[in-house]
């Protein structure tokens, strides 16, 4: 991060959702670590309460050992007198409005001071019920984006997308955005409202059959894929990952929004120590089994192209 960002976060009020998931524990860490002077960090948890949420931060996020260097260079008493001046952990969902935050004054509060909205909140099971793939990462953003606009002093909302809602396509795929009801076969027209309707439809038919919560489930995930497929995209989660898009353009009006696309993110680079790495998902098993010498050879096509990208 360059210098003019790193000023750019100065006294800066930031929302953050998807805590305590991988990659939002990693952008909280590098903040407080490279701008102490921001002003102050919301973290959106899901959390019953204040005090479940508090809790979630500090066993999920705080305790790990992402946090090793910023312990170390500030001491257990200094660090936590730090983490209360600037973390707010507050308990909510970005599926229902106002993104779950109770309390009206809380609300106010957090209308009048947030500066910048990071929504990293997702579900990423490739084959998700479709009624938590459109609640989440389709109509998710759209939640954040109308709390955006309540946000007074709000300069941004940055929102992380995934590279793969572009498609399964070989060679140079653009980065261009999604206009609303754009298909990837371009067979026939989507409408966001239409898919809602046809999944609630679906599910009101289950329960009627008193089918069984696997039987529901198993029957959401089959329907989202299907939906997929049929409008070109691979899975549930690209699908409703690219509708969140499209809504976003859609509705964003004056609003400053940047989309960023990343692939698949596996570990930290060199910041704030290399290889820290969080769970096996995706490629992370095939990385563990490497580096603790249980994984000897790879089969794979020769002719494959293998793309890694290395940040800081």
């Amino acid at each position: 991060m360059d210098s003019n960002c790193i000023q750019f976060l100065h006294d800066k009020t930031i929302l953050v959702t998807g805590v305590p998931g991988f990659l939002a524990k990693v952008f909280v860490e590098k903040i407080l670590r490279i701008q102490p002077k921001v002003k102050k960090l919301f973290l959106l948890l899901r959390a019953a309460d204040n005090e479940s949420a508090m809790q979630r931060f500090h066993s999920e996020v705080l305790e790990k050992d992402l946090f090793r260097v910023l312990k170390n260079a500030l001491g257990d008493e200094n660090l936590k007198a730090f983490i209360t001046e600037k973390v707010v952990p507050i308990p909510g969902d970005i599926s229902v409005d106002n993104l779950g935050v109770k309390g009206s004054d809380l609300l106010q509060h957090m209308w009048n001071e947030i500066d910048i909205i990071v929504n990293v909140a997702a579900t990423t099971n490739f084959d998700e019920r479709y009624d938590v793939g459109l609640s989440v990462n389709t109509f998710g953003p759209l939640n954040v984006l109308n709390f955006a606009k309540k946000c007074v002093k709000g300069q941004l909302l940055l929102h992380v997308s995934t590279a793969y809602v572009r498609g399964e396509k070989s060679g140079l795929l653009h980065e261009k955005t999604f206009h609303m009801g754009e298909t990837l076969n371009g067979h026939r027209k989507l409408v966001i409202e239409t898919e809602m309707e046809l999944m609630k439809q679906k599910l009101k038919e289950l329960q009627k059959q008193n089918c069984s919560e696997e039987e529901i489930s198993q029957s959401m995930k089959d329907l989202g894929m299907s939906r997929a497929k049929l409008h070109g995209w691979p899975n549930t989660y690209v699908f409703t990952k690219s509708m969140g898009e499209m809504l976003l353009g859609n509705y964003r009006e004056n609003l400053p929004i940047v989309i960023i696309r990343p692939t698949m993110i596996t570990s930290t680079f060199s910041e704030p120590f290399p290889g820290w790495i969080e769970g096996l998902r995706t490629i992370d098993s095939v990385i563990v089994a490497y580096g603790k010498g249980r994984l000897k050879c790879f089969l794979a096509d020769p002719n494959s192209v293998l793309d890694l990208v290395s940040s800081t």
